[in-house]
């Protein structure tokens, strides 16, 4: 399954990789509620809510405001897809159950650092900026350029 994890610059510094949390997926509940939508479609709907749960988790460990979304394919082991969804939960939401080793991740995510200041803003609260984050689009890293994207983002500490 290929899911779409919300990260922080500080969860890119983990050698063991990303560790379980809730993500992202195209699910049988995102595929029921768009029905017309195309595979691209819902991927994207799938990262764009990874995205702003990034903003989440860089308000609650103050890492670098730029969000990091984590592309991985993982066997279906490894995620938990909940039955009935909470009320706050999006109909992309799957539990990831295990670590997600580095070799199992895809592709990387990350916004431009011109995105600081609305995803700072949007980590304090700010719902404007958080809309303002949410048009912008995010820059695609293979997961060979990991090494380069922790040094980058490590000197805007």
């Amino acid at each position: 399954m290929r899911l779409y994890l919300p990260a922080t610059a500080t969860d890119l510094h983990d050698p063991a990789g990303i560790a379980p949390r809730w993500g992202h997926a195209v699910t049988p509940a995102l595929r029921a509620e768009l029905p017309d939508e195309d595979e691209e479609g819902l991927e994207m709907t799938a990262t764009l809510a990874a995205a702003d749960e990034s903003v989440r988790l860089i308000a609650a460990d103050g890492s670098v405001p730029r969000r990091v979304v984590v592309v991985a394919d993982v066997a279906d082991a490894a995620v938990q897809v909940p039955e009935v969804l909470g009320e706050e939960q999006l109909p992309t939401a799957v539990e990831l159950v295990s670590t997600v080793p580095w070799g199992d991740v895809v592709a990387l995510h990350v916004d431009e650092p011109e995105a600081a200041d609305d995803v700072r803003a949007a980590a304090s609260g700010d719902d404007d900026a958080l809309e303002r984050a949410a048009e912008r689009d995010l820059l695609w890293y293979d997961v060979v350029e990991l090494a380069d994207l922790r040094a980058e983002l490590a000197a805007e500490r």
